[in-house]
């Protein structure tokens, strides 16, 4: 049993839902324990750091504090909030803030997706495969966010990003390489500039269809939203007689582990995944 101490985040008590759901029986699956942070509250992404930068620091610095007296590593499910807890680390660290938790700051903090990635966790991952994807071909969609910036997320690969695909391979689907995995997809100008969050999404959807892809793989709340939400009216205004399901990688993870019950978060999309489940999921069942 591998115990963390959890940070959630906002986006998944709220919109994606289906998101912490799943990921929840994967890790169940997995022998992970996630020890959710006491009393954690939001992190201040997106809107804290343009108001106020104190309270933008403040604000993960509470769930830092409160992963700390767990004793454990903090694993972070969402990349905007990965993002805020990790600044606000490096801004304790350089003393650049008044730190009034005299925080230690000497457990990791894990991005979850990338450690799902790491040699350990895939070996265990390709050991819960109960029915492999094999008949699946999909493109990894890592947005801007994941990745960037660099100095603060700590990655090397922002520009090629493959730990998605390797979690996507060792469920037994086939990752194809495209060219716009750390695309923006235009979330935030959903509500100033709808039209324009509408092409950035088309042009994405367009592409991945021209890959060869069945489903595009996620980790972020904000691209997963986006990418489901605006195809019903895409479709419509397009004419496209196509669409694209729009998965996390944990719930194709509990796809590949027969979970039954991932099944209502996937009911959940408006782009519902179940229809094709069944084509791309293999009729043999091992290990059980």
């Amino acid at each position: 049993m591998i115990q963390m101490a959890y940070y959630p985040g906002c986006a998944l008590q709220s919109m994606s839902w289906d998101y912490r759901e799943s990921l929840k029986q994967v890790a169940g699956a997995l022998d992970l324990q996630l020890l959710e942070v006491e009393d954690w509250t939001c992190c201040g992404a997106t809107a804290a750091h343009s108001l106020d930068e104190r309270m933008a620091v403040m604000l993960p610095a509470r769930n830092l504090a409160g992963a700390e007296a767990l004793g454990l590593p903090l694993a972070v499910a969402c990349p905007m909030c990965f993002k805020r807890l990790a600044l606000t680390r490096k801004m304790l660290q350089e003393k650049r803030v008044d730190d009034p938790w005299r925080l230690k700051l000497d457990r990791n903090l894990l991005d979850l997706a990338r450690f799902f990635a790491s040699a350990r966790m895939l070996e265990k991952i390709r050991a819960q495969v109960r029915r492999p994807l094999t008949a699946l071909r999909v493109v990894c969609y890592y947005g801007c966010q994941v990745v960037r910036p660099p100095k603060i997320t700590g990655t090397t690969d922002y520009e090629n990003p493959r730990h998605l695909d390797r979690l996507v391979a060792a469920a037994g689907a086939a990752a194809v390489d495209w060219s716009y995995k750390a695309t923006c997809c235009g979330a935030s100008m959903g509500i100033p500039k709808k039209q324009i969050g509408l092409a950035l999404v088309a042009k994405l959807l367009v592409a991945a269809r021209a890959a060869g892809a069945q489903a595009i793989v996620v980790c972020c709340p904000l691209c997963q939203s986006n990418l489901d939400l605006l195809q019903p009216e895409l479709r419509e205004q397009q004419g496209w007689e196509w669409e694209l399901p729009i998965l996390y990688y944990t719930e194709l993870l509990g796809v590949a582990f027969n979970l039954p019950s991932i099944e209502a978060g996937l009911a959940g999309h408006l782009v519902d995944p179940r229809g094709f489940i069944e084509a791309w999921a293999g009729e043999g069942v091992s290990g059980q």
